[in-house]
């Protein structure tokens, strides 16, 4: 067999371990495409439709306007493939066993993944970009498929490695992606490939190709359409960064926020005068920091720009009106906030930065257009949202999903009505409200990558009034005029833990413990 036979082969037998076999009955052909537009680590206020008077992004705005825009949504874990992998399953980390990047869920094969549901009941599915799950059949079910990852990590049809060989380029590329951008200051250059051999562009051309293949298509569609970019390392191309001098870009008013505010993670990394991530250098000299903030502004307006493309795309082929457009990200960056870039992974799960992301959610034929609701929403909502318009149902052996429906904020404009989000990482549960936000140290245990990042006792927990202190610089835990408030939240996460499936969690702690005992 051949390995795009095979990779099929094992799609559906991941799929068929989850779901009973079903034909495709008449009625999909009345049911909306969906087109889910991704990227990786976008900061929730790097949009200008969210005020951000320095970031060009026209295409996103437009989207913006033609839909809902949630201002307040937040990912279920602050690092890429727990992220990825709760939305797509609908879970929450602890219910999956992905709290971190390297883990790979036990039993992964069980979870009915939004792919594989959708597949199931007749659409036709394509995954191109930086699809970024655990290995296995979480990842699979995909009738075309093309990565711009290490095609190792993302098995499919095509990658971008590959397509740069063939153009001559991979070289070039390697310039910015290998072991020669680990000598750049917060691992920041200029890429020296055309925007045309960027792997936005590639992202932008395979979505495109399956968007063409589908015009005559009586089956709808279901196409992830996933960008490396803004995440790190900030690389664009000469075009995009000319929109952004340094010496005109702003920093945030937290820059220079006192290193002892931190968890202790993070103190590190603030300290440190290494490259790439030269923080302590930074410190000292700001030109460091506008520059990566000019070149992460840079990647923003780059994915807009070949997001656009992909919208003109689905206008050229008469297909906007029968589209469910949906784009968010997996996760925030700092882009200098808190004197602090990237999204240190290792090391927290609380700051709005990295944990609240944008979303917006656009069908002018149904949903309302130009809302701009700010109640609480969760990444987990996409899956039961979808299943809502689209009236399909989960097969009763799938465990239930945990997010909510925002059908009747996009059709009817009301209120979600949810209490309190929550995000969780192996390090760090946070519970946000309205106004607050209480973010808990919890036992790693073997779930940790080095037996000294336990941060309980080493740091206490953090509490934020995100009303006064939007910039979360004053820590309020164990101040008695917050007692009250600080009760009532762990009140909510002691609710949340008591009622949210943990059998991933556990069945992913003991596998590390028999592995650790074996060792």
């Amino acid at each position: 067999m051949k390995r795009r036979d095979v990779l099929k082969a094992m799609a559906g037998a991941a799929a068929g371990a989850s779901l009973s076999s079903r034909a495709a009955s008449t009625s999909n052909a009345k049911r909306p495409n969906v087109l889910l537009l991704f990227s990786d680590q976008h900061h929730a206020g790097a949009i200008r439709c969210a005020g951000n008077a320095i970031v060009q992004t026209p295409n996103l705005d437009r989207l913006a306007a033609g839909g809902v825009r949630f201002t307040r949504a937040y990912c279920q874990d602050g690092i890429c493939v727990p992220s990825r992998t709760s939305m797509m399953a609908g879970l929450y980390p602890r219910t999956t066993g992905c709290l971190d990047n390297p883990n790979v869920p036990p039993n992964g094969g069980r979870y009915v993944m939004l792919q594989h549901l959708l597949k199931a009941n007749g659409y036709r599915s394509g995954c191109f970009g930086k699809r970024h799950l655990p290995p296995g059949p979480m990842a699979l079910g995909w009738d075309r498929s093309a990565t711009t990852i290490n095609p190792k990590l993302d098995p499919s049809d095509e990658n971008y490695h590959d397509w740069l060989e063939q153009k001559g380029r991979l070289q070039a590329f390697q310039t910015v992606s290998g072991k020669a951008i680990l000598k750049s200051d917060l691992f920041c250059r200029i890429s020296p490939l055309a925007p045309k051999h960027r792997d936005a562009a590639y992202t932008a051309l395979k979505t495109n190709e399956f968007l063409r293949a589908r015009k005559d298509d009586t089956a709808p569609f279901f196409c992830w359409a996933t960008f490396h970019g803004p995440h790190h390392p900030y690389t664009p191309p000469r075009k995009w960064a000319d929109l952004y001098p340094p010496d005109k870009t702003p920093l945030p008013p937290n820059v220079d926020e006192p290193v002892k505010h931190l968890p202790p993670e993070l103190q590190g990394w603030r300290r440190n005068m290494r490259q790439p991530w030269n923080l302590g250098t930074a410190a000292e000299d700001h030109a460091l920091y506008r520059k990566y903030i000019a070149y992460y502004y840079a990647q923003v307006t780059e994915i807009d720009h070949y997001i656009g493309r992909i919208l003109q795309q689905l206008d050229a082929l008469g297909l906007r009106d029968d589209t469910i457009i949906i784009y968010a990200s997996d996760h925030g960056d700092f882009v200098a906030r808190h004197g602090m870039s990237e999204k240190c992974a290792l090391g927290h799960n609380v700051y709005e930065d990295t944990l609240r992301v944008p979303l917006i959610v656009s069908w002018p034929k149904r949903f309302r257009r130009g809302e701009v609701p700010d109640d609480l929403v969760e990444l987990v909502d996409l899956y039961p949202t979808l299943l809502d318009v689209l009236k399909l149902s989960m097969p009763a052996t799938a465990q239930t999903l945990a997010g909510r429906s925002l059908l009747p904020a996009l059709t009817e404009g009301k209120p979600l009505g949810r209490a309190f989000a929550v995000s969780e990482n192996w390090s760090q549960v946070s519970v946000v409200t309205d106004r607050y936000k209480l973010g808990v140290w919890v036992d790693p245990g073997p779930l940790a990558r080095y037996a000294h990042r336990d941060w309980r006792g080493k740091h206490p927990d953090m509490l934020f009034d995100l009303q006064k202190d939007p910039l979360e610089t004053r820590n309020l835990i164990g101040r008695p005029e917050v007692a009250e408030v600080e009760k009532r939240l762990r009140g909510h996460l002691k609710q949340w833990q008591s009622v949210t499936p943990s059998g991933g969690k556990k069945a992913l702690i003991a596998r590390e413990r028999t592995k650790a005992g074996s060792a």
